[in-house]
């Protein structure tokens, strides 16, 4: 049978070789011959042998010393590790209070604007189907004062109108839905037009479709702010909604059509202003 074999380690080693080498320096000096036989042995074997002594012992150091240096950076990346993520932490908060504060002060700006009729802020809180917010919920409703046909403003434009109330919420439709018609008109020049909410061209072209604008002097081109017109039924006056994009004359020969650039970011709404009054009682 075969023995099995076994690895002999380097302390096992070392403790052989410190046995061997009392012996001869035990033999070395009882013979009292320094230049005899065993001085010779001494020199020709004990000297490689405190070397070979000395390479292992520098070599279990040495291994130590890794250990020890590989425990500590590891000790040392898991500390690191963990200031990273706190900073990444911190750094997620100050941004995140950076763009509150950004979206309180475009409040601010915008309720400046406005300055003739009362307002509360609002949070969005949900929205509908699409990834428009054409319908969407704000966190404040009947108790809060909102009422059914209150404009609701943001980003320095008319975002559209409220449709339903509860006691802590309210639901909005926006001017972008395909079932808003709001009556507008040319700031510039107040003749009167209809833009219509298009899902479609706002998922295309971000637009809004402008009909029935009458321009006979030709006065009205690209870049012209659109505004809520005086004979709206449910929309205050003078509320901006976009900017012309493209005009065409229609076929009639008098009236034109095109394509408006919302003033509102329909696509990352989070905080509006609803104005406290209905258009009825404007005035009142």
């Amino acid at each position: 049978m075969r023995r099995k074999k076994h690895a002999i380690s380097s302390g096992a080693v070392m403790i052989i070789l410190v046995i061997v080498c009392i012996m001869i320096l035990f033999i070395s000096y009882i013979s009292d011959f320094n230049g005899g036989v065993i001085g010779s042995i001494s020199n020709y074997v004990f000297v490689p042998m405190q070397k070979g002594l000395s390479v292992i012992e520098e070599s279990a150091s040495l291994e130590r010393g890794n250990r020890k240096t590989i425990k500590s950076l590891r000790e040392e990346n898991k500390k690191l590790q963990t200031q990273v993520n706190d900073l990444n932490n911190q750094l997620n908060t100050v941004q995140l209070q950076q763009s509150e504060l950004e979206e309180l002060q475009k409040l601010y700006s915008l309720d400046q604007q406005y300055t003739d009729y009362k307002k509360t802020g609002a949070r969005v809180i949900a929205r509908g189907t699409s990834n428009w917010f054409n319908t969407f919920t704000i966190n404040k409703g009947s108790s809060d004062g909102i009422k059914p046909d209150m404009n609701v403003i943001a980003d320095g434009g008319l975002v559209g109108i409220v449709m339903e109330t509860g006691k802590d919420y309210a639901i909005v439709r926006a001017i972008i839905d395909d079932t808003s018609n709001v009556s507008a008109m040319s700031l510039n020049t107040g003749n009167i037009c209809i833009v219509s909410g298009s899902l479609e061209d706002m998922t295309k072209n971000n637009t809004l479709e402008i009909k029935d604008l009458e321009d006979p002097d030709q006065k009205i081109a690209s870049g012209e702010p659109i505004v809520t017109s005086n004979v709206s039924s449910k929309y205050l006056p003078g509320l901006l909604i976009g900017y012309v994009n493209k005009l065409k004359t229609d076929p009639n020969g008098i009236s034109k059509s095109g394509s408006l650039t919302p003033a509102v970011d329909f696509k990352h709404l989070q905080d509006v202003l609803v104005i406290l009054t209905i258009k009825e009682s404007a005035g009142q």
